[in-house]
């Protein structure tokens, strides 16, 4: 199976759901996160931390993440 490339940049791309149905889309994870044994695991920690930290700073703790998966590339027509 072939092995999704990382941006340019060193950031994989993200799409996020959680349990109260909302969404986030393109959430940056850094690329020397990811892989090994884990895979793609190592991304929900990190998103994880980052939702702690922009609950902590805006007062509003984001709901707990249903499912975590890699952003589609959009098809150029």
């Amino acid at each position: 199976m072939a092995k999704k490339q990382p941006l340019p940049n060193g950031f994989v791309l993200f799409d996020v759901i959680y349990e109260d149905g909302t969404q986030t889309s393109n959430r940056k994870v850094p690329a020397g996160e990811l892989g090994g044994l884990d895979g793609d695991m190592p991304a929900r920690t990190f998103v994880e931390g980052q939702d702690r930290k922009i609950g902590e700073m805006s007062g509003t703790p984001r709901a707990r993440i249903k499912t975590i998966v890699r952003t589609r590339k959009a098809r150029a027509s």
